[in-house]
C-alpha cells in the first residue's frame, strides 16, 4: 500500500506515520522536503496522487494558528475538502479524516464546529471520520502536554469551571492503531458513522489533572475558577498576536464535551485502548481517588 498522511511532522501524525510505515509506504505531505508539498491554504500539487500511486489518505493536518472563524472556515475547513476531493479524483480508494471528539451536534468551541464541517463533507465523499479524545503518551503534545507542563510548573493549578466536565483519554499508540486497522480494514466502520478514538472511561478534568501530577511525584492544589477569566486573558493574548500555551478555544471545548459519545463504533473495529491509570510504559500505575 501507499498511504498519504496530511500532518506528518505533527505531534499525532508522526505517530500514525510510525504505526503506518509497517503497512506500506508512507507519502507524508507537509510544507518542507523531505515531504511532498502540501499546505491547506495552497493545497496539493496536481496529480500528487496519482503520481506517488497513493490507496490511501490520512487527513492529520490541522492549522492551530488561526483565532477567527472566517479564517478556519477559508484555510481549515476548505482546505481539507479540496484535499479530499483531489484525493478521490486522484484514485484514493480510501480516505480517513481525523477529527476530534469535540466535534458533534451541538458543539460550541469554534475548533468543534469547523471540524464537524469537514466531517459533513467527508461523509459525501465516502471518507471515514475519526475522532480521537484527549490524546496523551509519554511525551504527550496538544492539551495533554499544555496541562502537563501547568502541572509541572505551578503548585496551585487553576480549574476551569467546576472540573467535572467528562474527558475521555485516548493513548496516542492506540488511536494510532486504529487508524492503522481502518486503512487495511476500512469496511470494519461505515461512512457516515465517526469512530470515537478513546477508552470508554471517562475522567472529570478535575481527576486528570491530579493523575497527571501523580505521575510527576507531585502534590498540586487544584482551585476553581470561573472560565470567563482563564479564557479572556488568553483570547486577548491571541488579538494581539502573543503566542498562548493554551488557545482560548481549547477553554471552550473542555467545558462543551459531548454528553453521550458513541463507542458502538469503536467496538466494531476492534482496537483497545488502555485506560489512563494504566498506561505508564514503567508499569506503574497512579489512581485517583
Amino acid at each position: 500500500m501507499r498511504i498519504a498522511v496530511t500532518g506528518a511532522s505533527g505531534y499525532l501524525g508522526s505517530r500514525i506515520c510510525q504505526r503506518l510505515a509497517g503497512v506500506g509506504r508512507v507519502v507524508r505531505l507537509g510544507r518542507s522536503a523531505p515531504a511532498e508539498r502540501f499546505t491547506l491554504a495552497g493545497g496539493a500539487d496536481a496529480g500528487i496522487f496519482r503520481d506517488n500511486s497513493v490507496t490511501a489518505l490520512v487527513h492529520c493536518a490541522w492549522d492551530f494558528s488561526l483565532h477567527t472563524r472566517a479564517d478556519l472556515v477559508a484555510r481549515n475547513v476548505r482546505g481539507s475538502i479540496r484535499l479530499m476531493e483531489q484525493a478521490r479524483a486522484e484514485g484514493a480508494q480510501t480516505i480517513v479524516f481525523i477529527s476530534t471528539i469535540s466535534a458533534f451536534p451541538g458543539c460550541r468551541s469554534d475548533y468543534g464546529r469547523a471540524k464537524l464541517a469537514v466531517e459533513d463533507a467527508a461523509h459525501r465523499l465516502g471518507a471515514l471520520v475519526v475522532r480521537p479524545g484527549l490524546v496523551f503518551g509519554d511525551q504527550p503534545g496538544g492539551v495533554v502536554g499544555a496541562l502537563n507542563t501547568m502541572v509541572r510548573r505551578l503548585p496551585v493549578v487553576p480549574l476551569i469551571g467546576n472540573g467535572r466536565q467528562v474527558l475521555y483519554p485516548a493513548h496516542e499508540d492506540d488511536v494510532a492503531a486504529l487508524i492503522r486497522r481502518l486503512v487495511v480494514r476500512p469496511a470494519l466502520a461505515a461512512p457516515g458513522e465517526p469512530v470515537i478514538a478513546a477508552h470508554e472511561r471517562g475522567w472529570t478534568l478535575r481527576q486528570v489533572l491530579l493523575e497527571l501530577a501523580a505521575r510527576q511525584r507531585r502534590r498540586v492544589a487544584v482551585v476553581p475558577v470561573p472560565w470567563r477569566s482563564v479564557w479572556l486573558p488568553l483570547k486577548a493574548a491571541e488579538v494581539v498576536g502573543l503566542r498562548v500555551p493554551f488557545r482560548s478555544d481549547s477553554v471552550v471545548s473542555v467545558l462543551n464535551q459531548d454528553p453521550s459519545p458513541d463507542f458502538a463504533p469503536t467496538r466494531s473495529v476492534g482496537v483497545p485502548f488502555r485506560d489512563f491509570a494504566r498506561s505508564t510504559t514503567s508499569g506503574e500505575s497512579f489512581h485517583v481517588r
